[in-house]
């Protein structure tokens, strides 16, 4: 018996995550926001990271966060 060949598509996407903490929070906080509207993620890329300054001092990270979930027609 020969096994079905299962084909999917996914679609990317760009979001961008913010955190007064770190990067690593940023892009935590964009996958996980995004999780909640949106079904079968699979991957998450960091593309670029960047950052708020004010006054001379680092007040925000930002984590721009490709992401690759299932599509359904």
């Amino acid at each position: 018996m020969a096994k079905k060949k299962t084909e999917s598509v996914y679609r990317v996407t760009e979001i961008i995550g913010t955190s007064p903490v770190s990067w690593e929070e940023a892009a935590k906080n964009a996958v996980e926001t995004a999780a909640k509207a949106l079904r079968d993620l699979r991957v998450a890329e960091v593309c670029k990271l960047d950052m708020k300054v004010d006054g001379g001092k680092v007040i925000e990270y930002c984590a721009r966060v490709s992401l690759s979930f299932k599509y359904e027609a």
